[in-house]
């Protein structure tokens, strides 16, 4: 069962943006201050949004049953075409963190045709060793669920520092999401599988991804690594890697307006958004060429989220909802 949320209706022929957000997160603590910076919704008012909860992960989510079986990564990524289906969408851009990369990283290359492109944070294509494995299940053992997840998501840097941000998301995990639920997904996370995807050329077989694609991650994030492996393995000729300083581990929360310009510009190389406006500049719009440019370059430095049963379905409409001012938003539950 997902959790969906879709903000906004569908525009002609345009893909919807789908975002997953990461484990230990939902859709309102990933992406929430993203999503309502003034210059995202300036993008967002030409597209449908539809975000994403992995099961038992959105707030007020009630406990899984004892005994349930949580779904797998690759069967996870399964489950999106049901929801692409479900709302009529022809095609996603996806923005995905940590997890939520991974599985529509997995997606992208199981339904390569419905997805026009992806903006990747902090992906990790590889699947844990054994000694990652123990190590994390001695953390889990020795620490409260949300100190163990939190050095996944934040840069050792700002763990030290226990800064505001640390300890604002250390409470919301703890009181938000439900722990039980959690660690469920923790678990699954930490038990995935490489993506197995290599760049044309290097493996016989080679398969990675056919849509263009932008990996980001923050200097001294805990996934650097993971992301400039990722990058090895992606066609170059559509793939931006977008370097972000002082951005800590979670981009999307420290620098939504960098991230936001990035992500204008990826639009625009794919064709998407002729002009938009930049509210820094008092000329007017910026024309779509100038942004073609810097998504074509594929090294860069920034400084500065009813129930289908049959034909049944469940389905809730707010119009103030926090997840964007005067924007009507609909909230589902998907069984796939």
């Amino acid at each position: 069962m997902l959790h969906v949320v879709i903000r906004g209706a569908p525009k002609g022929n345009k893909p919807a943006i789908l975002t997953y957000h990461d484990v230990g997160l939902n859709h309102k603590l990933c992406f929430n201050s993203f999503f309502n910076n003034e210059d995202m919704q300036e993008i967002t008012k030409h597209f449908v949004v539809c975000h994403v909860d992995a099961p038992g992960q959105q707030i007020g989510a009630s406990q899984l049953p004892q005994g349930y079986q949580y779904p797998t990564m690759d069967q996870l990524a399964g489950m999106l075409p049901t929801v692409v289906q479900h709302f009529g969408f022809k095609s996603i851009v996806g923005i995905g963190v940590g997890a939520g990369a991974y599985i529509l990283a997995k997606f992208a290359l199981i339904f390569p045709d419905l997805v026009e492109g992806l903006v990747l944070l902090n992906i990790d294509p590889n699947g844990k060793g054994w000694i990652d494995w123990a190590a994390t299940k001695l953390s889990g053992l020795t620490s409260a669920l949300p100190d163990t997840v939190l050095p996944h998501l934040f840069s050792q840097e700002e763990l030290m520092n226990n800064t505001e941000l640390v300890q604002s998301y250390r409470q919301q995990i703890n009181n938000t999401v439900n722990q039980f639920n959690l660690q469920l997904f923790w678990n699954m996370y930490n038990s995935r599988r490489d993506l197995e995807m290599n760049r044309s050329g290097t493996v016989i077989n080679a398969k990675t991804l056919k849509c263009p694609a932008m990996l980001v991650v923050g200097d001294n994030a805990p996934a650097e690594e993971g992301v400039v492996e990722c990058n090895s393995k992606l066609d170059p000729t559509n793939t931006t890697f977008l370097k972000m300083a002082d951005s800590g581990g979670l981009p999307q929360l420290t620098q939504p307006g960098k991230l936001t310009e990035a992500f204008k510009y990826f639009l625009q190389g794919m064709g998407y958004i002729a002009y938009v406006k930049d509210r820094r500049l008092s000329e007017g719009p910026v024309p779509s060429a100038s942004m073609t440019r810097l998504a074509r370059s594929r090294t860069a430095s920034l400084t500065s989220a009813g129930s289908i049963d049959g034909s049944r379905s469940r389905a809730c409409t707010h119009s103030d909802s926090p997840e964007g001012v005067g924007t009507i938003t609909h909230t589902m539950e998907v069984s796939c």
